[in-house]
């Protein structure tokens, strides 16, 4: 897990860091950090999937830690953020850019580890989830998030069920051995790859997802697609009479 901090008072990004040192000596966590003294800064370096949580303080010179996070939210849906500010004013806000938590400085033990335990608890479950490794980082995406995969200009573009996309350089090759072994992924396209659970319509060419996205089905595969999407919609038919 890579963790930001963002705070424009050196004092509170000191404690931060410090927490976080104690944290990762006391529970044995994996993690690495980065300090930023300003939102711009940290825009500056994020790419998708560069940070996994951020630790965003609301007010700051500039770009605020609200401003910043809505700008994050249009490029990433996942990554986590954690506010930490002087004051519960901007709470409610904070939903809107669906936050994880909002923490009332000061900054305690008491008040991050607990946050810390529930993410590092989700980052320990690699079976639910694809990992994905880039220059700069590693993520994890929960499988059934997933909508599709397209490969563009040496580019993948993870499209997420909430709307939301992630987009990481490599090949379809590279995810290709994880999700082809996993019911549910099916290849329609030389350059996409779909999970058939969020598959809401197929026709000859084309496939309509349950966000309303579309995507290519090669002519070659197709009887193949449609095979696999009439199998699939029948086993989950039939696990759910059984539930």
């Amino acid at each position: 897990m890579r963790i930001a901090i963002c705070d424009d008072d050196n004092q509170d990004l000191l404690l931060a860091a410090a927490l976080l040192e104690r944290y990762r000596h006391e529970r044995k966590a994996e993690f690495t950090y980065a300090s930023f003294q300003n939102a711009a800064e940290l825009l500056a370096v994020l790419d998708g999937g560069a940070y996994d949580l951020l630790l965003l303080d609301v007010r700051m010179p500039g770009i605020d830690g609200m401003q910043a996070a809505r700008k994050i939210r249009e490029a990433d849906s996942q990554v986590e953020l954690v506010f930490s500010t002087s004051s519960p004013e901007y709470a409610v806000e904070s939903y809107h850019v669906r936050a994880y938590h909002y923490i009332v400085k000061p900054l305690t033990e008491e008040k991050l580890f607990p946050i810390l335990d529930r993410l590092t608890d989700d980052f320990k479950r690699p079976e639910d989830a694809l990992r994905i490794k880039t220059q700069s980082s590693v993520f994890s995406l929960p499988y059934g998030k997933i909508e599709f995969i397209e490969v563009s200009a040496k580019k993948l573009c993870l499209y997420l069920t909430d709307g939301g996309k992630r987009e990481v350089p490599g090949s379809l090759a590279d995810l290709e051995q994880a999700l082809l072994k996993r019911p549910g992924f099916l290849k329609t396209h030389r350059s996409y790859l779909v999970n058939l659970q969020w598959v809401h319509a197929l026709f000859p060419g084309e496939l309509v997802t349950a966000s309303g996205r579309r995507v290519p089905v090669s002519r070659a595969v197709y009887p193949q697609v449609r095979t696999a999407y009439m199998q699939f919609m029948f086993a989950e038919a039939e696990a759910a009479l059984h539930i």
